[in-house]
């Protein structure tokens, strides 16, 4: 097997990783190792925006307090101070790096309102935002000759030697097994989407980085907080596509069939409720009515439509739709996990060498449900963050007082209903099967005859993936899908082990909030059940 070795590596492409190289770049030789196209990643898809508080009515503490508001009592605030106060910073460079966003007549940039908000501080490039600020960042990173960039790579293993990261293991486009050596390692892989059933992310989006972080050694956090956004396209003709909560900070509204507006029935802040909330809203509202749900922009000016979301409008028209006329049939989609390899305020895991940021990454700074925005500011914040502490004497990050461990009891084990007794089945139907099973167990409404169900089900495919993976080690495909049902089992047990309801989180057996037994971060670590 070939060994390559590089000052730093960087595992992911999106504006967490591009960031962090970025930085450093001018402290030696970087090496990004990135699964499909560079420019194939979550950052791409981000439509809405980035959120810095820019405007003359806004501050540091009140986006501060929007974020924690929507956190639902579980944000780390030392976390969101960083995140607020450096974002000012950092989103400043990034329009001194030509960064081209959307302004008024008087020249300034034009801030956007989404949910949960309190004023207007959502920095946009039409509604395609994470495109341009990958732009930005590419044309920096190709500028550097200290940066070289590895395509097609599939990470399988972080490397560790006497109780710290060294590398990772992966295979090439060629399929071949490499091995990389570096002083520092940085997860940026971003989420993990497809292991459910309707989602918004991109087909890399399957989890790597948690499954690498976890296999390694890793602590993770808070991965029963799973962001499902209110409003992806719902065609069964058309593949799910993301219609940007911005479009409801411009006036858009839910309607039923009927053509009624009902989030105030809901929640007071109506459309622009958390997300979380608008989520589940939008399932109770279809089996009270019994019809579909929509998204109406007709009221708006049509040309103002046109020409403020021209990706969405475009991708309506080619099914038929005119986004400033026709109500757009909307349903929920895993959107965002909130939970990830757990890191402190300087992108450091648990496992001395081991850096994460962005979506990846749990630094608690969403708490239980993330703001509107704040997801390409967290990568960008932490990715610049990260690459500072990667230069320094490797070290571990501490366990934070409202971390908590608690042991976890594997239910009973069962013979799949989608496998044979031997754990396995056509790939292509196992991976539809767990994808399936996630989206009606694990999804918006959570209970815990159905979350115990999972486990014992997941449990079962992890172990056989796991078996195969070991008799199998060049198999790359069966890698792939091995990081898959680590990381669904990870959530499906973090769901069934919070009895409560909180954020994103939500029990149908516990339908309340708990702060007195379950206001803490819950840990998991390999082996500790």
């Amino acid at each position: 097997m070939a060994t390559d070795s590089t000052d730093f590596l960087i595992i992911g492409s999106g504006i967490a990783g591009l960031r962090a190289a970025i930085g450093l770049a001018g402290a030696g030789r970087v090496t990004i190792l990135t699964k499909a196209e560079p420019s194939e990643s979550n950052t791409g898809y981000a439509q809405g925006g980035i959120a810095a508080a820019l405007g003359d009515d806004d501050s540091p503490a009140l986006h501060a307090e929007d974020t924690i508001r929507a956190g639902d009592g579980l944000c780390d605030e030392a976390a969101v101070r960083v995140l607020v106060e450096q974002g000012v910073v950092y989103v400043r460079e990034l329009l001194d790096w030509g960064m081209r966003v959307d302004r008024g007549a008087d020249g300034q940039s034009a801030l956007g309102r989404e949910a949960a908000h309190s004023v207007r501080r959502v920095l946009h490039a039409g509604d395609a935002t994470g495109r341009e600020i990958g732009r930005v960042l590419w044309e920096r990173v190709c500028s550097v000759s200290s940066v070289m960039t590895v395509q097609h790579a599939l990470v399988t293993e972080v490397l560790v030697d006497q109780g710290a990261a060294v590398g990772a293991r992966f295979f090439d486009e060629g399929g071949r097994r490499r091995d990389i050596r570096a002083r520092a390692i940085l997860l940026a892989t971003g989420g993990a989407g497809q292991i459910f059933r309707e989602t918004t992310n991109p087909l890399v989006a399957t989890g790597d980085g948690v499954a690498l972080g976890f296999h390694a050694g890793a602590r993770l956090t808070d991965l029963e907080f799973v962001q499902f956004h209110p409003t992806a396209l719902n065609r069964t003709d058309a593949p799910r596509f993301l219609i940007s909560e911005a479009l409801r900070g411009e006036g858009a509204r839910l309607v039923n069939a009927g053509g009624e507006p009902f989030m105030t029935g809901y929640h007071p802040d109506g459309d622009l409720a958390p997300r979380d909330v608008v989520a589940r809203s939008l399932v109770r509202e279809v089996d009270r009515t019994g019809g579909a749900v929509f998204l109406t922009l007709a009221h708006l000016d049509a040309a103002y439509v046109q020409q403020r979301f021209p990706t969405i409008a475009e991708k309506c028209r080619q099914i038929g739709l005119d986004l400033a006329r026709d109500p757009i049939p909307v349903g929920p989609a895993a959107h965002y996990i909130m939970g990830g390899v757990e890191t402190d305020e300087w992108a450091r895991t648990s496992l001395a060498g081991l850096f994460a940021a962005g979506e990846v990454a749990c630094t608690g700074v969403h708490g239980a449900n993330r703001l509107a925005s704040n997801s390409l500011l967290e990568g960008l914040v932490f990715g610049a963050r990260a690459a500072i502490a990667m230069q320094q004497t490797a070290s571990a990050g501490r366990l934070k007082p409202d971390r908590r461990q608690i042991p976890f009891a594997s239910p009973a084990r069962v013979v799949p209903r989608e496998m044979d007794e031997k754990g396995e089945t056509d790939d292509k139907d196992d991976i539809s099967a767990v994808r399936d099973l996630m989206w009606r167990a694990v999804g918006l409404f959570r209970g815990r005859d159905s979350l115990h169900d999972a486990v014992a089900r997941l449990t079962q495919a992890y172990e056989a993936r796991e078996a195969r993976v070991r008799a199998a080690p060049s198999d790359g495909e069966a890698w792939r899908r091995f990081s898959l049902v680590t990381i669904a089992r990870l959530i499906a047990r973090a769901a069934l082990r919070r009895e409560e309801s909180r954020g994103s989180h939500f029990r149908s057996d516990f339908p309340a909030r708990d702060d007195e037994h379950w206001r803490f971060h819950a840990v998991d670590v390999r082996g500790a059940e």
